[in-house]
């Protein structure tokens, strides 16, 4: 794999869930970019794709082990990655869990699930990498970028993903005031809102809104796609220009933004 315009050379990425799906997508195009990677995700090994990735680009992928609900032993893998790769300039926070429940039957373990990974895991990830971007002065600013992964699930609620939604608005709410925090260090913070993206995340989506919705398998998948302004359903490389170009120089006078990848699903 060669860089293609090396619009991110010379920079680590730390991406968190990228064992699959939007995260290795991203990490793909950033190593396409230029950029060195540590991949995150929870297997102790990784992934058949993360190995096939880091095969492709010998030396600039470092794959870490950990789970960012467990706020312990994120100072582990930051450290990690900063070791093999140096001071982190672009965070892609990308780790996310997703489940969906009836209002009067969601439960509280459902909750705390969500909230420990899409709102702690993100947030304390977010201050660890901004910890060591400050840290590093001038060698982060006017470079240093962070992109949460939000959701169109953010921006309105929805009668069976209360919970789920309501994570993703703390992300987008985060994303802001991260920002303001950041501006004065020349440090960027911005989210991407995709909206249904075909991964295997899909497959559970589906089955849980064919439960409660009474719905045959793959209905909700197919009537969501048609749904679409587009008339698709978006792909993981959809979501990954968007990350490129925030984490660029070409994003350097954007922050505390909220990009939609949606196919026109949300207009803001």
């Amino acid at each position: 794999m060669s860089a293609t315009s090396g619009r991110l050379a010379d920079r680590h990425a730390l991406l968190t869930g990228a064992g699959g799906g939007i995260g290795l997508a991203v990490a793909a195009a950033y190593l396409r970019e230029g950029a060195r990677c540590t991949l995150v995700d929870l297997p102790l090994e990784a992934s058949d794709g993360v190995q096939a990735l880091a095969s492709s680009v010998p030396g600039r992928v470092h794959y870490c082990s950990g789970n960012v609900a467990d706020t312990a032993r994120i100072a582990d893998w930051v450290g990690s990655a900063r070791s093999r790769f140096g001071t982190i300039d672009i965070l892609f926070n990308n780790a996310a869990v997703f489940d969906l429940a009836p209002l009067l039957r969601s439960d509280e373990a459902m909750y705390e699930r969500l909230f420990a990974v899409n709102v702690k895991g993100l947030f304390f990830v977010m201050q660890a990498v901004l910890a060591q971007m400050v840290a590093a002065g001038a060698e982060c600013a006017g470079k240093g970028a962070v992109i949460n992964l939000a959701s169109q699930a953010g921006r309105r609620g929805e009668a069976l993903v209360s919970h789920y939604c309501a994570s993703k608005a703390a992300v987008i709410s985060y994303t802001q005031s991260a920002a303001l925090a950041m501006a004065p260090h020349g440090i960027r913070v911005n989210a991407i809102a995709p909206g249904v993206i075909d991964t295997p995340m899909w497959a559970r989506v589906d089955a849980l809104f064919a439960r409660y919705e009474g719905l045959q398998a793959g209905d909700k998948k197919a009537a969501v796609g048609k749904a679409v302004p587009l008339g698709r359903m978006g792909v993981p490389d959809d979501v990954a220009g968007a990350a490129v170009f925030l984490a660029s120089d070409e994003a350097r006078y954007i922050t505390a933004q909220t990009l939609n990848v949606d196919g026109g699903n949300v207009m803001s």
